[in-house]
């Protein structure tokens, strides 16, 4: 029966036709694959990446490593095993490549060697490693683990009988951070350092202490220290933005801290020559939203200072170039990737664009690049007509050259709905704002099509001009689909992205309904057929836009924040509103929590709508979909609740919850629609 299955949906995603290319459909969501993680080798010859897929069988995500040249020759995979396979790190020479392996007990720590294709298991872990980082020369690997902690006792019970069945213990937590949405409970531990010989051998931890010791890991150029980013700091669970660099010696375990400020200081990277450390982070000046900068400062802590300050756009992925005199950078601008280089002397250029295409749902930011020795890039391309390729732009080309082609086989022959970007000006205060338009596959000018916004999430984040499952599939449902990037998003600068601070939702209301009022100028929205939907941040709006308006037709509000009070005290993040989204705590601002809380609002709503939460969401817990649910049914307006079992805050991380998601919106939406000539 799987057999006949498996070779169903195969036939049905390659079934072609000569005359018409299919349109874009739910089972073909299977079938994308795209590349992630690639890691260019030092000579600029090879390109190792994580080839990514969805499994029809086991509806998860899947990942292999594979190898091909530069030239895009050479494609093959790299072990013959059938298991995730994550993190692959080239050897300073070029001669292995050290990544993480799933087994049944865990990962481990794998090798490969190039000349012989050999491939070695080095580690038998009691937890999974991340992390991974060379020594300079070779001989040495190092890793973030976690340590686990016994849970605190309050009080000693009585010894149960034997064979008795008693209830389980008790779970105690004194802990801040001690559940996260899609994880569940944390159980007690702090991540740790350690180092393992890159021949295999027994690993040693290198830091102590209750604090978290992961992220990015560079080794000094002589091999005796190791910067990481942590947050060693008094009080360190209530400062949770804040984080520091230091150096540990790798042979005795003494840390030193390199900075001290209140904000994030993080990703440290060494030099070629080992005299300077750049790294990324903030002054924390208690806002919405702040952007990273590159800093750079001298391996003992001194001569700090900021050398990206003429690129307002927050920076994230930083590489040294090989002269050490710049560092390449990855940013997001008006909703596209960026690799940029910024010199010592703080002059920053922009070197390439459409980096992204690994989140396969919706059009958010992703995707990374690699650089060699020489200055050759490899990078994750993306637009909307296709996820994540590999690309590659070599140091005196003027145009990058796709080198992958991993969906091709599929979209190839399928017709996508045509994705055009639109500016226009807010009625609050005349700033540009950015969307995009995704018209229905074969769209005829002719006829009236019903009209979708879809919100993203965040809200401080962005959409761009990216592939995404989601919005193809809705336009090939016969929806002209419209996403904004209102006041607030990130990729605009700061300014843009703090102005939802004690003001979410505010005027961002405003600039997505003065897009929709653009797009009915345009001649492509029409007032008796208006949809909304998003969800979580996307979610929160479409609530206050139905709470503002009786303009939509339907909306479908998916994982909300519905009440700012209750939800704030009981999700997974409740530590991080208070001062950086709204002044003070709920019991200290009531008024202001509630003012800017979607159900101040229900009492407007018209609007036949749709809630639908992941039944395991720790993030806009259940009970907020569910307070708009029962608001609407006390109130006898038209409403389903769509709960899904099993699903966390990030519903569409299993396939078939992503497609269950898209057709019960659609299936919603298509109860409302007009333009029955279009069905």
């Amino acid at each position: 029966m799987k057999r006949f299955l498996l070779l169903l949906f195969t036939l049905g995603a390659l079934q072609l036709s000569t005359s018409q290319k299919q349109h874009f459909s739910y089972l073909d969501v299977f079938d994308l694959q795209y590349a992630s993680d690639p890691q260019i080798s030092p000579n600029g010859e090879w390109v190792v990446y994580r080839r990514m897929g969805y499994d029809i069988m086991k509806d998860g995500s899947k990942g292999n490593l594979w190898l091909i040249r530069t030239d895009g020759s050479q494609h093959q995979k790299l072990t013959s095993n059938e298991v995730n396979e994550s993190s692959p790190k080239w050897s300073p020479s070029g001669d292995r490549i050290v990544f993480s392996s799933s087994t049944d007990e865990g990962s481990e720590i794998y090798m490969y060697w190039v000349a012989s294709g050999k491939v070695a298991k080095l580690s038998q872990l009691p937890f999974s490693p991340s992390s991974l980082t060379w020594s300079p020369d070779g001989k040495q690997l190092a890793f973030s683990m976690n340590v686990p902690e016994a849970p605190p006792v309050i009080a000693k019970m009585p010894k149960k009988p034997k064979g008795a069945k008693w209830a389980e213990k008790p779970r105690i937590t004194d802990r801040v951070y001690h559940e996260a949405d899609g994880r569940g409970y944390i159980k007690p531990g702090f991540n740790h350092i350690f180092t393992i010989p890159a021949d295999g051998g027994a690993p040693r931890q290198i830091t102590s202490g209750n604090w978290h010791h992961r992220g990015t890991l560079s080794w000094a150029k002589n091999g005796s220290k190791i910067y990481f980013s942590a947050n060693r700091v008094e009080d360190w669970e209530y400062r949770f933005r804040n984080s520091e660099i230091y150096a540990v010696d790798v042979q005795n375990g003494d840390i030193e801290a390199l900075t001290d400020r209140n904000g994030p200081d993080y990703d440290p990277k060494v030099s070629p020559d080992g005299k300077l450390i750049a790294y990324l982070g903030f002054e924390d000046k208690v806002q919405a939203y702040q952007i990273r900068k590159v800093h750079i400062m001298n391996t003992d802590g001194s001569g700090k200072r900021v050398i990206s300050d003429g690129l307002d756009r927050s920076i994230s992925d930083i590489q040294w170039n090989s002269k050490g005199d710049g560092l390449y950078i990855a940013y997001d601008d008006k909703g596209n990737g960026k690799v940029g280089l910024v010199s010592l002397s703080g002059n920053t250029s922009k070197i390439l664009g459409n980096v992204g295409g690994t989140t396969l749902g919706r059009p958010y930011p992703s995707g990374s690049y690699s650089v060699s020795k020489n200055g050759t890039i490899v990078y994750t391309q993306s637009t909307p007509n296709y996820p994540a390729e590999l690309a590659v732009l070599k140091p005196k080309g003027k145009n990058p050259v796709k080198i992958t082609g991993l969906s091709k086989s599929l979209l190839n022959y399928r017709e996508l709905g045509r994705v055009e970007e639109v500016w226009y000006k807010s009625s609050v205060d005349g700033r540009d704002i950015q969307g995009w338009v995704v018209y229905p596959p074969n769209y005829d000018a002719s006829k009236k099509y019903p009209f979708m916004v879809e919100n993203h999430g965040g809200p401080i984040l962005n959409y761009g001009d990216r592939f995404s499952a989601e919005m193809q599939l809705y336009a090939s449902a016969g929806y002209i689909v419209f996403y904004p990037n209102s006041r607030g998003s990130t990729s605009y600068g700061e300014e843009f992205g703090n102005l939802l601070y004690n003001n979410y939702p505010g005027e961002d209301y405003n600039d997505v309904m003065d897009g929709v009022d653009h797009c009915i100028g345009m001649g492509i929205a029409h007032e008796d057929q208006l949809f909304v939907t998003g969800g979580s941040a996307g979610g929160i709006m479409s609530a206050w836009m139905i709470g503002k308006n009786n303009r939509f037709e339907a909306a479908v509000v998916a994982k909300p924040v519905m009440n700012w009070i209750s939800k704030t005290l009981v999700a997974d993040n409740y530590f991080y509103y208070a001062e950086h989204r709204y002044p003070g705590q709920p019991w200290e601002n009531f008024e202001g929590y509630w003012k800017f809380s979607p159900i101040s609002l229900v009492g407007n709503i018209e609007t036949p709508t749709m809630v639908m939460v992941g039944m395991n969401d720790l993030r806009t817990p259940p009970s907020e979909a569910k307070q708009l649910y029962h608001a609407l049914k006390l109130r006898k307006i038209e409403t389903v609740l769509v709960e899904i079992p099993g699903a966390s805050h990030g519903i569409a991380s299993k396939p078939s919850n992503l497609i269950t998601k898209i057709a019960h919106t659609v299936a919603w939406f298509d109860k409302y629609r007009t333009d029955k000539e279009n069905e």
